[in-house]
């Protein structure tokens, strides 16, 4: 007998009327019109089954923190490092950790089983490092948490900045992170990619840096990212994460900084909700909204993912743990607004991002992981439009979520007793 089976389900590839047949925790068979004895059956009634989101960028050190020890009045990205830097000192193991379960409830509610988290190395102490070291051994069971040495005050910048980064990593951090458009100078940031990516190259480890979050067009970090990349042969395993200026650079600049980034197999993770928030702050009008050239990335070859990176910080006063949000503002600020571009925006927070992380069995085929949601929705676009519903979400064949579906009662005359969204 199956663990699990789920028939009559629409996929992301456009196949319908297919069953999943899951055993042991692995997806065995995906055919059309399979019918077999199983524990749990779910006919999912010609809706979306998706493998499971994946959030390539977040900071879960501070999530849920808003208003703590203030708000971020003028919303720009350098008073929400000030505040942080405020609360840093009040910040206790046991908060960050509650914090981060209460948001990790939030993501599985959502599909969301994958999380790459950046978390701040820059205090001595490595506090938000061992709290969420803890927190990924408690969610390991339902919730992939991928972990991003990260000196917010920059690797050079801090007193001892390169030191605490090696600690973190030596405590069990997966990925080396930088942020070097923070650093002091423009020849420091370039000297700190050098010096992070050979780090990681002689550890073995992937690459993620908060690279260019910046609207000056002048700061051109990912290109050395780039070189580094190749160098020392780091194909596939480095990302740069906001790329913001690239939206204020010029375009003969741009034609020769993406083939470079193509040539590295360099990957991007663009921030939708908080790129367009805190960039252009500083602009009358026309206003930047900062987001990168998303669309120009991906036809160039490059994996592009969107990230949620912030919810209820001092960064970012909304969010939800949805990345259907983060596609939706994606698309919108991106105008990937046809069909085959809205797609790509659907795959900006499954198939992307799972690439970037590099996560072991992922998808809709056998052999895979049975991580997977069933969304009120009929297809990838109308699930991004309506940021469908999760009606369930199972981890390794074992469901962990449910939601009612929508459908709203009406009382009109002569028109129909209730709107089920997804129908249309």
């Amino acid at each position: 007998m199956l663990d699990l089976l789920i028939t009559h389900a629409s996929l992301p590839d456009g196949r319908q009327n297919m069953s999943i047949a899951v055993q042991g925790g692995r997806i065995n068979e995906v055919t059309e019109g399979l019918q077999a004895p199983a524990h749990e059956t779910v006919d999912a009634g010609g809706l979306l089954v998706s493998p499971p989101f994946v959030d390539a960028h977040f900071h879960m050190d501070s999530t849920l923190s808003y208003g703590q020890p203030r708000v971020n009045e003028s919303g720009t990205l350098l008073e929400g490092i000030a505040l942080w830097g405020e609360l840093k000192p009040t910040l206790t193991h046991d908060a960050i950790v509650q914090r981060a379960l209460q948001y990790c409830d939030m993501a599985v509610a959502r599909g969301l089983l994958a999380i790459r988290s950046h978390v701040d190395t820059s205090h001595p102490s490595l506090l938000p490092v061992e709290a969420l070291l803890d927190v990924k051994q408690r969610v390991a069971p339902y919730l992939d948490l991928q972990l991003v040495a990260f000196p917010q005050d920059g690797v050079l910048r801090a007193p001892g900045g390169l030191d605490n980064l090696k600690r973190a990593l030596d405590m069990g951090v997966d990925v080396v992170g930088g942020i070097p458009h923070f650093e002091r100078t423009m020849a420091q940031g370039a000297e700190s990619v050098k010096i992070l990516c050979e780090l990681a190259a002689e550890r073995g480890k992937r690459v993620d840096m908060h690279c260019d979050e910046s609207d000056d067009p002048h700061s051109r970090h990912v290109e050395t990212l780039a070189y580094e990349t190749q160098r020392l042969g780091l194909y596939g395993r480095v990302t740069g994460s906001h790329l913001t200026s690239m939206h204020s650079m010029d375009n003969y600049y741009v034609s020769k900084l993406i083939p470079l980034m193509a040539e590295a197999d360099l990957g991007v993770v663009a921030n939708p909700l908080i790129n367009i928030t805190l960039q252009g702050r500083h602009d009358t009008y026309p206003k930047r909204r900062g987001m990168t050239r998303v669309p120009e990335l991906m036809a160039a070859g490059l994996t592009v993912a969107f990230g949620h990176d912030c919810v209820l910080d001092p960064w970012y006063s909304g969010g939800s743990a949805d990345m259907l949000e983060a596609a939706h503002m994606g698309l919108h600020v991106g105008q990937m607004t046809s069909q085959a571009a809205m797609r790509q925006c659907f795959d900006a927070v499954t198939v992307n991002p799972a690439k970037l992380l590099g996560l072991e069995g992922y998808g809709i085929a056998p052999g895979c992981h049975a991580d997977l949601v069933l969304l009120h929705a009929r297809n990838p676009v109308d699930a991004i439009r309506l940021r469908a519903t999760r009606l369930g979400v199972w981890r390794r064949g074992q469901r962990v979520a449910s939601s009612p579906a929508p459908v709203a009662q009406l009382n009109l005359p002569g028109r129909p007793g209730s709107v089920d969204f997804a129908s249309n």
